[in-house]
């Protein structure tokens, strides 16, 4: 995770005074363009990191050899533990790495560092639930992406149809609760379901990772991309003033908002894969909304209605 690098960093060059991203890419193991944009991102962010070219140069620390982080102001440091701060709750390798910083940072800073750094807590249960447990099979590939190793795994599609893959492995993502593998493979880049990996086997071969290659980016993208495909399908519906931050709510990103009419209720677009699964989401609303187009969806929901009324009608 990108906040456990920055601190990585920045304790590297309280220790080392001077690093190159070469430096930084070895001892993190990361590509150096990966190093370079963490670099520029800290100066970026207001940290006092800069760049000596030439001969001998490298990334520093403004305050050259010294070895203490005075450098940084009141509100880069909170800013820098706000950061990192929820990511220890999880890795206590993040929690050690913060408490080293806390007592290089100089004395004035280090109470609201402290402070920041426990501002925030993730708590990854439910109500009601334990703590979920990393799975298996998740700590496998994060030493696979660590090591640079292929890993030949066994997938299961949607259809329970399995296939053996050989992949180079990128990186992981956690989304809300779920586990997703981005890698490479003979068809390009592909991301992967993590439960639906029913076999992984880390080989001996070296993985290969595009130099450009940045997570965090990647991922966006390809957020982007399913989204669109959510969205392929998009209904004009009217529905109350009073009930449209509900259906905002529900549907997020996929509910745009038209404006009102004459009447006072307020035209919205809402967009899914499909006119059937529009109507699914939709049919629970009753008469408080109404689907002006597509026919599609109008048809799908006079079907469930009528489906209904079989059913529970005495």
């Amino acid at each position: 995770m990108r906040a456990d690098r920055l601190v990585a960093i920045l304790l590297m060059m309280q220790t080392r005074g001077r690093v190159t991203a070469a430096e930084v890419a070895e001892e993190l193991e990361i590509s150096v363009a990966t190093a370079r944009r963490d670099l520029e991102a800290l100066s970026m962010a207001g940290v006092p990191v800069y760049p000596q070219p030439g001969r001998g140069g490298g990334w520093s620390l403004v305050g050259g050899a010294r070895t203490d982080l005075t450098g940084l102001t009141a509100g880069e440091a909170r800013a820098l533990f706000l950061l990192a701060g929820p990511s220890a709750n999880a890795v206590p390798e993040v929690k050690s790495a913060l408490r080293k910083l806390v007592r290089a940072l100089p004395q004035p800073f280090r109470t609201d560092a402290a402070a920041a750094a426990d501002a925030v807590v993730i708590d990854p249960a439910r109500w009601g639930q334990t703590d979920r447990e990393l799975p298996p099979v998740v700590a496998l590939l994060q030493r696979a992406v660590v090591q640079r190793n292929k890993v030949r795994l066994r997938y299961a599609s949607k259809k329970g149809e399995h296939t053996e893959r050989l992949v180079d492995p990128w990186g992981l993502i956690d989304k809300d609760a779920i586990w997703y593998l981005i890698a490479g493979t003979d068809n390009g880049q592909r991301t992967f379901r993590i439960d639906r990996i029913t076999e992984a086997v880390v080989t001996d071969e070296t993985a290969h990772r595009p130099a450009d290659f940045d997570l965090s980016t990647t991922w966006n993208e390809v957020v982007d991309e399913l989204e669109q495909r959510r969205a392929a399908t998009a209904a004009t519906v009217l529905i109350s003033e009073r009930l449209l931050p509900i259906l905002r709510n529900q549907q997020g990103r996929h509910c745009v908002v038209d404006g009102p009419i004459d009447d006072g209720r307020i035209r919205v677009q809402v967009t899914a894969p499909t006119a059937w699964m529009l109507a699914q989401q939709l049919a629970g609303w009753g008469a408080s909304i109404e689907v002006l187009d597509p026919p599609e969806v109008r048809t799908e929901l006079a079907r469930i209605g009528t489906e209904l009324r079989e059913r529970y009608q005495p």
